[in-house]
């Protein structure tokens, strides 16, 4: 039996409301500190080295804020997620967030090439008193190239805690093959969300709801979703304008993207 070489990456940040606390990390992951344009947070960049994830490989992240702490973490790029020759790649992430914190975690899309197999967990521990506004989305194939994702899986999990309670749960499992019946995406190659939890997101629906065509829902006091469906192209562009709307209007940071996503 033939034994593939694995790549198994990890990264470890603490911030404090003074700036960096601790950090650890293991190749091919690695943590990024560029300077922070005028009003905007300290800023962290997670880096696969590797360039992307095969089948087998795994990256953990763990990212927790102290009280009174502000951080943006975000990627440099698309993670590429290529074909398995049967192995599963993981992507494992889990954030805590103390009282009167603020995280931003905006990470780029992840692409999956036709074959991949991906399972990328989500774990999110926040406080009372703390605030969350975290992205994600994939791509389902190498749509530039017209490659389509047809033969591959997806296990795609959310849990996120307020204190001792878990308050929204949500796991996408889907089989390549089913991806354009109706009762799965339906012909979209590609799918993100945007989540803000905080003790004012209520004053931000109608907003959301306009930014989303009405895909955007207040699922329990203190806690906004905003979900995006369609082609990569459209759904990357109008991710990319709620960002930077509930940047502002949420954060009050300055109505910009990270740098790193208008590279």
């Amino acid at each position: 039996m033939i034994h593939h070489q694995r790549a198994v990456g990890s990264a470890f940040l603490e911030v404090a409301a003074h700036g960096l606390a601790r950090l650890h990390q293991a190749a091919p992951l690695r943590l990024l500190f560029p300077t922070p344009d005028p009003g905007q947070p300290l800023e962290a960049v997670l880096v696969n080295v590797a360039g992307g994830l095969a089948g087998g490989d795994a990256l953990e992240a763990r990212i927790t804020l102290r009280e009174g702490a502000h951080a943006l973490v975000m990627t440099p790029s698309a993670e590429k997620v290529y074909r398995s020759l049967g192995d599963v790649s993981r992507i494992s992430t889990r954030i805590e967030v103390a009282a009167g914190a603020v995280l931003e975690f905006l990470p780029q899309e992840a692409i999956l090439f036709d074959n991949a197999r991906l399972d990328r967990r989500m774990e999110a521990r926040v406080a009372p008193g703390g605030t969350l506004l975290a992205a994600e989305s994939l791509v389902l194939g190498r749509i530039a190239r017209g490659e389509v994702w047809r033969n591959g899986a997806l296990r795609d999990a959310w849990r996120l805690h307020q204190g001792d309670r878990l308050i929204w749960a949500d796991t996408l499992a889907l089989e390549a093959a089913r991806r354009d019946a109706a009762f799965g995406l339906d012909g979209a190659d590609s799918l993100g969300m945007i989540l803000l939890l905080a003790e004012d997101a209520a004053r931000h629906r109608e907003l959301a709801r306009e930014l989303t065509e009405g895909a955007a829902s207040l699922v329990r006091p203190g806690l906004l979703l905003l979900r995006f469906l369609g082609t990569a192209g459209d759904v990357r562009t109008a991710m990319a304008k709620a960002i930077v709307a509930m940047r502002s209007n949420a954060l009050n940071r300055p109505a910009t993207l990270p740098r790193l996503w208008t590279c």
